[in-house]
C-alpha cells in the first residue's frame, strides 16, 4: 500500500508547509480542514503541487468525519496541527478547549481504531507549556504551570499522548515549536515578525508587538520535521523541543531591514518578553527522526520577504 498522510489543520500555516514537504517526498498527501480559505496554500504551493493535494472539508471534532477521512483515503500517516491559538482561546476559552483538547483526543482515538493500517502520528505541541519563571534553556522534559489557556491546552494533549500509549499503543511525537515565522504565519501571538517581514516586501514599515529574546524557527524546516516525525513515530510516546538558536529582537529587525533596505528604521517594537524562557533544550527530536534542516535567521528572513515579493 502506498504511504498517504492526512493533515489536519492543513489550512494553517505549518499546515501548507507539511503539506510542501509530503509533496516533496513524492506523496499525495490529504488537506483536512474546517475553513475554507486556501491563501495560505496558495502561497507555499505552486499550480502543479496544488493538483497533488486532496482537500476535504471537515471538523477535528466530529469523530465520525475524521474516521471518514481516514479510511476513504487510506491514510497510513497522521499529522494533526488543528487548533485554535493564544489570541482565540483567549477569547472563547470553551472553543478553545474543545478544538485543542477534545479535537486532539478524537484523532488520537480515530489512529487507536486503525493501528493496523496507520503507522505513525505526529502532533503540534508548543512552547508555550513553558511560563516564563522556567529555566532557560527550557528542559526538554517540559513545563508544568503554562501561562496561557493555549499552553494548558497543549500540555493536555501530551498527557494524552502519553496515555494512549500506555493503555492502547497509539505511538505519537509531539513537537514544540517556539516562535514559527515565514510565508503564511499570518496568525497568532508571534506572529509580528512574519507580518513585518511581509510588510517590508511591500516597502512598508509596521509595528511588532513584543520585543526581548525568544528562538525563532523556520516554517519549510518546522513543516519538514512534522512530515519526517510522522514516519517515525513508531513506538513510544515523545515530545520534543524543536531545535533552534535564540535572537533578540533587535536582531530579528536587523535581518529583515538587511533584506529590505528602503524600510531601515521604520520597524518599531514592544519590548516586553514573551512568557516563556528565552531558549529551549533540544536534542530527542533529531534522535528520533534524523537530521533536520536548521535555516540561519538571516537566510530565512531574506527568503520569506523574497517570496512575499514574488507573490506581490
Amino acid at each position: 500500500m502506498a504511504e498517504r498522510t492526512l493533515v489536519t489543520g492543513a489550512l494553517g500555516c505549518l499546515g501548507a508547509w507539511t503539506i510542501k514537504a509530503l509533496l516533496d517526498d513524492g506523496e499525495y498527501p490529504v488537506a483536512y480542514d474546517l475553513g475554507d480559505d486556501d491563501a495560505r496554500l496558495r502561497l507555499v504551493l505552486d499550480d502543479v503541487e496544488r493538483d497533488r493535494v486532496t482537500l476535504v472539508s471537515g471538523d477535528v471534532t466530529d469523530a465520525r468525519a475524521v474516521g471518514c477521512v481516514l479510511d476513504e483515503h487510506e491514510i497510513t500517516r497522521v499529522v494533526h496541527l488543528a487548533a485554535l491559538q493564544v489570541p482565540f482561546c483567549r477569547a472563547d476559552p470553551m472553543r478553545g478547549a474543545h478544538v485543542n483538547v477534545f479535537g486532539t483526543v478524537v484523532v488520537f482515538e480515530a489512529v487507536k481504531a486503525r493501528l493496523k493500517r496507520i503507522t505513525g502520528l505526529a502532533y503540534a505541541s508548543s512552547t508555550a507549556v513553558y511560563n516564563a519563571a522556567d529555566p532557560s534553556p527550557a528542559p526538554e522534559s517540559g513545563g508544568t504551570a503554562p501561562s496561557t489557556l493555549y499552553g494548558v491546552y497543549k500540555l493536555a494533549n501530551e498527557g494524552t499522548a502519553r496515555v494512549f500509549w500506555n493503555e492502547d499503543r497509539v505511538a505519537s511525537i509531539g513537537i514544540r515549536p517556539y516562535v514559527v515565522y515565514g510565508p503564511g504565519r499570518d496568525q497568532g501571538m508571534t506572529a509580528g515578525p512574519t507580518l513585518a517581514m511581509e510588510a517590508a516586501a511591500r516597502g512598508e514599515g509596521s509595528d511588532i508587538a513584543y520585543g526581548g529574546t525568544a528562538q525563532y524557527d523556520f516554517a519549510p524546516d518546522v513543516g519538514r520535521a512534522f512530515a519526517l516525525a510522522a514516519r517515525a513515530a513508531t513506538e513510544g510516546a515523545h515530545i520534543a523541543n524543536f531545535p533552534g538558536v535564540a535572537w533578540a529582537m533587535e536582531d530579528m529587525v536587523a535581518a529583515i531591514e538587511s533584506a529590505a533596505p528602503a524600510i531601515v528604521g521604520r520597524i518599531t517594537w514592544n519590548h516586553n518578553q514573551l512568557p516563556f524562557p528565552e531558549s529551549l533544550e533540544s536534542g530527542l527530536l533529531e534522535e528520533l527522526v534524523g537530521s533536520l534542516t536548521e535555516t540561519p535567521l538571516a537566510q530565512g528572513v531574506r527568503r520569506t520577504i523574497e517570496h512575499y515579493r514574488a507573490r506581490l
